[in-house]
């Protein structure tokens, strides 16, 4: 049996956050992952500027020597949103630069595959003198204890004993479905699949991720985000119930869009599928959820805390795994780890997320209506100041202030 204080289970990004800001603090950890690294990780790859502020937080060598990658990652510099009616309204994070002036500024985000980003952020922790880095350690057996969990691997070679456990083990979870008590609910989850796709046409040099609605296939939305070298991660996501009453099949609609539907059939008329296509579940962040409890916090996806509207996990996985060191900090100076002390978790990353993640919510309500969000496009389209402050505020991460006033919007709609 090997004894801790704190055991994060999934080497992940807010995995390898919440371990490297607890050595920051001076903590050691044990980081568990069933894993061997690299490995690959089902995901829509994209890497927004809340990643980029979280691990700054942390370390800002990290995204220094990140940005330096250029084999693994493609710059984004925005997001184009393509509506029903064929409309788009493109949304730049940053200066509004020219090609040409796109190597002499950093980006605000990147996409890179996951296998290489996460592998990238572990050999990090493989530095790291107070985490204890185990991969290829699969936790099947999780009991609690008067003081804190015993954590067996499905070998039978590995035992834990940990005061406090930070689970960060993904949308599967089963440390947070057995101890957290969260469960799947289909108007708070939204089923996927990813490809990768070789020689994909008319992707920019801004590398805008595009985000796609398609009116046979709403209220979900197919999305291509470019990678290095003309590849391009494409998806399709809708929220499960919805699905279910469809009866869709995603696989076989993401081959029949990019196959037969008029925006997509030429730029994929010379794509070549690399690898096989994959589900993947999203619990999203559309409902407060308890999120700690006795001896343990949950972060990231295992905390449901995914974008309801863009399916973005990773950057809220990177702020929620901070916020948990901080708070395990807390914890062992004060040698408390109950429940009611770790309340102030919750706490902190519902004032920090919450706000955006009931925004995000109304608007993926807002667009289970063809006709509004189509009405909507052409009012915004039109409007060039509505669209510099969206800009503005896709690289502000705290909370978009202006959003939460109704009032905005009216002033917008009618440029006053």
């Amino acid at each position: 049996m090997v004894q801790t204080d704190v055991c994060v289970l999934g080497a992940g990004p807010g995995g390898v956050a919440t371990s490297l800001q607890l050595a920051k603090l001076g903590i050691s950890s044990i980081l568990v992952d069933k894993a061997v690294f690299p490995r690959d990780k089902i995901c829509g790859d994209a890497l927004s500027g809340k990643v980029v502020y979280a691990f700054n937080r942390i370390d800002k060598a990290i995204f220094h020597d990140f940005n330096a990658k250029k084999d693994i990652k493609a710059d984004c510099w925005g997001v184009k949103f393509i509506y029903p009616n064929g409309i788009d309204i493109e949304i730049k994070m940053g200066k509004d630069l020219t090609v040409e002036e796109l190597p002499f500024h950093k980006p605000d985000g990147f996409i890179s595959k996951r296998i290489d980003f996460d592998n990238f952020l572990v050999n990090y922790v493989r530095k790291e003198d107070l985490i204890d880095f185990r991969e290829g350690t699969h936790i099947t057996d999780i009991k609690r204890t008067d003081n804190g969990f015993i954590l067996k691997d499905k070998k039978g070679t590995t035992e834990i004993q940990a005061k406090l456990v930070i689970s960060a083990d993904g949308a599967q979870s089963k440390f947070a479905r057995e101890h957290g008590n969260i469960q799947k609910e289909d108007k708070h989850y939204a089923g996927s699949v990813r490809a990768y796709y070789k020689n994909v046409k008319g992707c920019t040099a801004h590398n805008h991720i595009e985000l796609h609605y398609i009116t046979e296939f709403f209220p979900g939305y197919l999305w291509i985000f470019p990678l290095p070298n003309g590849a391009a991660n494409v998806g399709l996501g809708m929220r499960t119930d919805k699905l279910s009453k469809s009866k869709i099949n995603l696989k076989k609609e993401l081959l029949r869009l990019l196959d037969e539907h008029p925006r997509f059939k030429d730029r994929f008329d010379e794509a070549e599928l690399d690898g096989k296509i994959k589900g993947f579940g999203l619990p999203l962040g559309s409902k407060k959820r308890k999120i700690s409890g006795d001896n343990y916090m949950l972060i990231g996806d295992a905390a449901s805390l995914i974008d309801p509207l863009t399916g973005e996990g990773i950057g809220n996985a990177a702020i929620s795994g901070r916020f948990a060191a901080l708070q395990a900090k807390e914890c062992l100076d004060a040698n408390d780890f109950s429940a009611a002390f770790l309340k102030q978790y919750d706490k902190t990353v519902y004032n920090k997320l919450w706000k955006e993640l009931q925004i995000s919510t109304q608007l993926q309500r807002a667009f289970q209506y063809p006709r509004l969000v189509n009405f909507t496009s052409k009012l915004v389209h039109k409007n060039k100041r509505f669209i510099e402050i969206l800009s503005a505020m896709f690289t502000d991460v705290d909370l978009r202030k202006k959003l939460r006033n109704p009032m905005f919007y009216v002033r917008m709609i009618f440029n006053r």
